[in-house]
C-alpha cells in the first residue's frame, strides 16, 4: 500500500511539473519587419518615416535589411548604410524589453547621420532621434516610434 501511495504521489508530481510554467509558443524577439515614424519637437506631422527588417544575430548586434525611407529627404537620397544594436531582456512568456540603437549614414549626399536611441517594449520601440549633417537642413531631433508589422 505504501508503494502504491508513493507511486501515485510521484506520478502526480510529474504531472504537476509539466503544467504551467510558461508559454508553449516561441518567445518574441526583435527580428522581423518594422515601421518607424520620426517626429520633431512641436511638430504634429512626421519628419521622416522608414520601413526596415531586423534579424537578430550573435550577441547584441542586429542585421538591418530592406531599409527604405518612405518620406523623401534631401539628407538621404541613396546608398545609406545602417547599423543597429540592442540590449535585450525577456522572459519565458515572450515579453521583450531592452535598449535599442540604430545609426543610418547617408551615401548620397554624404556626411549625414541619423541616430535613434530608445527602448524596446514587445512590438514597439520608442525613444529619441538626432539628425546631424553637412547638407543644408539636415539637422534636427525629436521622438520616434517603431512598430513591428
Amino acid at each position: 500500500m505504501k508503494r502504491l501511495l508513493a507511486s501515485l504521489c510521484f506520478s502526480a508530481a510529474l504531472v504537476l511539473c509539466g503544467c504551467g510554467g510558461g508559454s508553449s509558443s516561441s518567445p518574441a524577439n526583435i527580428s522581423g519587419n518594422w515601421n518607424a515614424t520620426l517626429m520633431s519637437s512641436g511638430n504634429s506631422s512626421p519628419v521622416l518615416s522608414f520601413t526596415t527588417s531586423f534579424a537578430q544575430s550573435n550577441g547584441s548586434s542586429l542585421n538591418v535589411t530592406r531599409f527604405n525611407f518612405t518620406t523623401s529627404s534631401p539628407c538621404f537620397v541613396s546608398d545609406e548604410t545602417e547599423s543597429a544594436g540592442f540590449t535585450l531582456a525577456g522572459n519565458f512568456n515572450g515579453d521583450v524589453t531592452g535598449a535599442f540603437q540604430l545609426a543610418v549614414q547617408s551615401g548620397s549626399p554624404s556626411g549625414n547621420t541619423l541616430t535613434l536611441q530608445g527602448s524596446v517594449n514587445n512590438a514597439t520601440i520608442s525613444g529619441t532621434w538626432v539628425l546631424s549633417g553637412v547638407t543644408s537642413g539636415c539637422t534636427g531631433s525629436g521622438s520616434f516610434t517603431m512598430t513591428k508589422m
